[in-house]
């Protein structure tokens, strides 16, 4: 849909398909997008889709959706749902997103895309027919809308810090090194796809792909699973939950660590790990380049570290760039200068971005085609972990 299909200022009206942690982040992002910018398009929350009726009904009153339901294949369906966003576990993305796809809809889907690559390419390829009848298809990689990130990919595409030669890019969080933190749904395999890798190692390969410009043309890797059982779920909400009698099997990795190599041959290290004791929500990135670096740390997300090694030898050092001057990527529509932002406001950007592409009629990042390429990028991760670490490499075209 654009803005010639309708008369006047187009209305597009949201359903959101889940609830829960990220049903609030990205409740905020649609709540705040037409407030805090000039959209060309007005924004409807018309609905929230989740499996109980009660709890549903709750996040509807609360977060402001005008209705809740309970089968997300008739709101798909609904004349009245312009854009479907997917906030359920990653076993359902690619059933709802193919049939929102096919029912007209622009669709937001969470990442990681799918569970597996065969999920992932279905769903690239619903993308691209949709694509020539003019609807969008978004991944929620959130962290490349966050000021700072952006900005860091524009000064390495400027040549800031000249030629990329090593990227080390950690996500480490300590959620579960208790023992009895409950079997999650995050915990399962037929449910997340994979653990650590997926849900968080996946940010950090498109983060480095994002800012570099560069895809990951190989890899090399382990992934273990530290704590092999678990307590079952009683109930649960985010990453918090309540043990019931009883333990399962984790099926999913706790930890990944790889090697990765780019399509100019540069070195990347990652990291993901949800035993880090004491990491909360520690995402890190450094670029090096032969004439400088950047690095960036999501506990300080209103910063970049900035390093000129061609300023005189008197002068070197990594200066802290305070990234809230209108000048930076989303700044200029929220507060004065110094006035931080915080981890919501990427949801916000995000459902602007989002919004603005539908009317202009072209493709917001990242599109079902970059999730794909990271979707194979963390399948060639297990790949490598299950044969001893040996390296694996990718099509680069694939993984753009």
């Amino acid at each position: 849909m654009t803005a010639d299909d309708l008369p006047g200022r187009a209305t597009l009206r949201v359903a959101m398909i889940g609830h829960g942690f990220m049903g609030a982040a990205h409740s905020v992002g649609w709540r705040q997008a037409p407030a805090v910018f000039d959209l060309p398009a007005d924004v409807e929350m018309t609905v929230v889709v989740g499996r109980n009726a009660d709890a549903v009904a709750e996040a509807a009153a609360h977060w402001g959706w005008a209705e809740s339901a309970t089968d997300w294949r008739e709101v798909v369906a609904r004349d009245d749902i312009d854009i479907v966003d997917i906030v359920t576990p990653g076993d359902s993305h690619a059933e709802i997103a193919i049939a929102a796809l096919e029912a007209g809809k622009h669709v937001l889907c969470e990442k990681p895309l799918a569970n597996t690559v065969a999920e992932a390419e279905a769903m690239a390829d619903a993308a691209g027919r949709a694509r020539g009848r003019g609807q969008r298809a978004v991944v929620g990689f959130t962290y490349r809308r966050v000021p700072a990130v952006t900005f860091m990919r524009d000064l390495i595409a400027q040549g800031a810090i000249g030629t990329v030669q090593q990227v080390r890019a950690a996500y480490r969080q300590d959620w579960l090194v208790d023992p009895q933190m409950p079997l999650a749904w995050r915990l399962q395999k037929e449910r997340a796809g994979s653990g650590a890798l997926g849900d968080i190692g996946a940010h950090i390969i498109d983060m480095t792909q994002f800012v570099t410009g560069q895809s990951v043309a190989a890899v090399s890797g382990t992934v273990d699973t530290i704590v092999k059982e678990r307590p079952l779920l009683g109930s649960g909400s985010g990453l918090a939950g309540t043990a019931a009698e009883g333990y399962g099997e984790v099926t999913v990795d706790d930890v990944a660590v790889f090697t990765g190599r780019l399509e100019s041959g540069a070195l990347a290290s990652f990291e993901a790990t949800r035993f880090a004791t004491g990491r909360k929500n520690g995402l890190t990135i450094e670029v090096s380049g032969d004439q400088g670096a950047l690095a960036f740390e999501l506990e300080d997300l209103n910063t970049l570290q900035f390093y000129d090694r061609t300023a005189p030898g008197d002068r070197q050092g990594f200066t802290k760039i305070l990234v809230t001057e209108g000048a930076h990527p989303y700044v200029s529509a929220w507060w004065p200068a110094g006035h931080m932002l915080g981890y919501e406001h990427g949801f916000v950007h995000q459902a602007k971005d989002l919004v603005e592409g539908i009317i202009a009629g072209t493709d917001p990042h990242p599109t079902f085609a970059d999730g794909l390429g990271v979707q194979r990028v963390l399948a060639a991760v297990e790949e490598s972990s299950a044969n001893d670490s040996i390296w694996v490499r990718l099509d680069a075209r694939a993984t753009r």
